[in-house]
């Protein structure tokens, strides 16, 4: 699973050592750096239990230990507007 920009993330040692408490994440984006097989860099911010930002981080994890909470709402397709004539003109007679 690559996580996308909104999901919800459950982190926990599985992903990585540092996490030795698991702690919710939802992800901005996940970063283009160089890395080992199976590990990203996601940017984001950690979320309390009721689900509100406290603090942004960077995080390195294994992609194999994340767990989707909450997956991002799929974007609606933009409504294109159909091309318009304008209007015709009528002269304004003064006078």
């Amino acid at each position: 699973m690559l996580p996308r920009s909104g999901d919800v993330l459950h982190v926990t040692r599985a992903a990585s050592v540092q996490f030795r408490r698991s702690i919710l994440f939802r992800v901005i984006r996940v970063l283009d750096l160089p890395v080992f097989d199976g590990w990203l860099w996601l940017e984001g911010y950690e979320l309390n239990p009721a689900g509100e930002a406290v603090s942004k981080r960077s995080i390195f994890v294994q992609r194999a230990g994340l767990a989707l909470v909450k997956a991002a709402p799929e974007p609606r397709p933009q409504a294109v507007p159909a091309a318009r004539r304008p209007a015709a003109r009528t002269p304004v007679r003064v006078g």
